[in-house]
C-alpha cells in the first residue's frame, strides 16, 4: 500500500497551539490514525483545501441540490470549486440529522451512528448545529443515500434544510431540572411529528424553528432563536421554603442577601423580614428566576403549571435581531387537546405567515412589517394586554379606546374565573 503524501499545513498547525483543544488536531487524528484508509485520504483532502483558502483568504465550497428519495431537505450539498487539487474531497455534503428531544442519547445509539458515519462518510461529526441536528459532516455523492438508508432504518431521521420548519429543540427539562414546568419532550415531539412534511420538503418562505424550554431561563435560547417559543411557567405564587431561606441567610450574612439577591430582583418585588424571612410580592413578579437560580433550595416555581408561547424571534437577518412576542401569556398542556389546540395554532401561524410573507422574510419581520394587530387577527387569536409591556410606546397596537378594551378584558378574565 503506497503511503499517503501528506498536504503541508504550516498555517492550519498554528491553530493547535495554546491551551484550548482543536478542531484542527481532530481531522488530523482522522488522517493520521484511522484505520480505514478511504477517511484518511478524505480528511487529508479536506486539511489541504482548507490550508488552501486560509492561504488565498477565499473559500471555495459551491452548492447545489441533492437529496435522498422522497425528500426536499435535510442535505447541505458542497462542491470543491478546486477539486483538481484536491481530489480526495472534492465532494463533501453535510447530512443534518434531528436528535432525540432534550438531546438524550445511549452510548449505543451513538456508537450505531458513529459506525454508520465512517461506513459511508468522513468520521467528522459535530454535536450539534446551530439549528440544534447533529452534523454528519463530509459525505460524497455515492455515500449519502446509503448512509441515509442504514440510519433512517434503526430509527433516525433528517432534519430541516432551506425554506421550511426547521429541527426543533428541547431541554432536558424534568428528566433532570427540578424548575420545569412542562413535558418539553412531549411538546417538542408533539409539533415535530406534526410538522414533518414541512420538515423534509421546504415550501415556505424561509425557515420556521420551533424550540421548548421548560423554564423561564430558557436554556434553549428559544426567545431569542426560534419563530414559535414554548416556555414553561407558573402563574400562581413561588413555592418558598422559610426553613431553607433563613439557613442559606444565616450562611451567607444579610448583607450578601441584600447584594446578590433581593437588590437584584429584576422586578424589585423581594424584601428580607426582619427574622429573616422573604417576603414576596407576587403581584409584580415578572418570573425572572433570578432569586431561584440563586437560592434553589429555598424557592422554586409553584404548583399551577404551564406555557408562555412567544412568536417572531430570530437572530440578524433583514431588519436585525428580534425578540419573541408574547401571544399566549398562559395555557395549561395537560391533556390531549390541550396538544391539539398548540398544533393547530401552530398550523395557522404558519399557514398565515406562508401566505404572507414575503420571500426570504421570517415570522418576526413579517410581524413587524404588518404590524402586530393584523398578524393576530389573521392568525385568529384575540389581543391582550399582556402582548406588551408599555402601549403608549408600542408602534403595534393603537391605544385610543385602550382602557375600554382593557376593563373588557379583565371583565372576560373575571367571567372565566367564576365560571371554572
Amino acid at each position: 500500500m503506497a503511503e499517503m503524501k501528506k498536504y503541508p499545513t504550516p498555517m492550519l498547525d498554528v491553530l493547535e497551539d495554546g491551551p484550548w483543544p482543536s478542531f484542527i488536531s481532530g481531522i488530523k487524528a482522522l488522517r493520521d490514525d484511522h484505520p480505514d484508509e478511504r477517511i484518511r485520504n478524505v480528511n487529508n483532502g479536506l486539511l489541504g483545501q482548507l490550508e488552501h483558502s486560509y492561504e488565498t483568504r477565499m473559500g471555495y465550497w459551491k452548492g447545489g441540490t441533492i437529496s435522498v428519495f422522497g425528500y426536499g431537505g435535510g442535505i447541505i450539498p458542497r462542491f470543491s470549486e478546486v477539486g483538481d487539487k484536491f481530489p480526495e474531497s472534492k465532494e463533501f455534503h453535510t447530512l443534518r440529522v434531528q436528535p432525540p428531544a432534550g438531546n438524550y442519547y445511549t452510548t449505543d445509539m451513538l456508537r450505531q451512528l458513529a459506525d454508520s458515519w465512517e461506513k459511508w462518510g468522513s468520521g467528522l461529526q459535530t454535536f450539534h448545529g446551530q439549528t440544534g441536528n447533529i452534523m454528519f459532516i463530509g459525505s460524497d455523492s455515492a455515500s449519502y443515500q446509503h448512509f441515509f438508508d442504514e440510519i433512517n432504518e434503526y430509527g433516525w431521521d433528517l432534519g430541516g434544510a432551506g425554506p421550511c420548519v426547521r429541527t426543533g429543540m428541547s431541554c432536558v427539562g424534568a428528566a433532570r431540572c427540578e424548575m420545569s414546568n412542562c413535558n418539553e419532550q412531549a411538546i417538542h415531539r408533539t409539533l415535530l411529528n406534526n410538522f414533518t412534511d414541512d420538515v423534509h420538503r421546504p415550501a415556505l418562505p424561509y425557515k420556521f424553528k420551533f424550540k421548548v424550554s421548560g423554564c423561564p431561563n430558557d436554556c434553549m435560547n428559544a426567545i431569542e432563536r426560534s419563530d414559535f417559543a414554548v416556555i414553561g411557567t407558573w402563574r400562581d405564587h413561588k413555592k418558598i421554603d422559610q426553613e431553607a431561606w433563613k439557613a442559606y441567610v444565616a450562611e451567607k450574612g444579610r448583607e450578601h442577601v441584600m447584594d446578590n439577591v433581593i437588590s437584584r430582583c429584576t422586578s424589585k418585588s423581594l424584601s428580607l423580614g426582619d427574622d429573616n424571612s422573604l417576603i414576596a410580592d407576587e403581584t409584580n413578579c415578572v418570573r425572572s428566576m433570578h432569586c431561584m437560580n440563586v437560592v434553589p433550595k429555598a424557592i422554586h416555581p409553584g404548583d399551577d403549571k404551564g406555557v408562555t408561547i412567544l412568536m417572531g424571534g430570530k437572530r440578524t437577518l433583514k431588519i436585525g435581531d428580534l425578540m419573541g412576542t408574547v401571544i399566549v401569556p398562559f395555557m395549561k398542556l395537560e391533556t390531549e387537546e390541550d396538544y391539539e389546540q398548540l398544533v393547530e395554532m401552530a398550523e395557522e401561524v404558519i399557514d398565515y405567515w406562508a401566505e404572507n410573507g414575503l420571500e426570504h422574510e421570517r415570522c418576526g419581520e413579517m410581524i413587524e412589517r404588518i404590524g402586530l394587530v393584523n398578524f393576530l387577527e389573521g392568525v385568529g387569536i384575540d389581543p391582550d394586554p399582556n402582548m406588551i409591556k408599555q402601549p403608549r410606546n408600542s408602534s403595534y397596537v393603537r391605544t385610543d379606546g385602550w382602557d375600554e378594551a382593557a376593563e373588557e378584558w379583565f371583565n372576560r378574565v373575571r367571567e372565566q374565573k367564576m365560571a371554572s
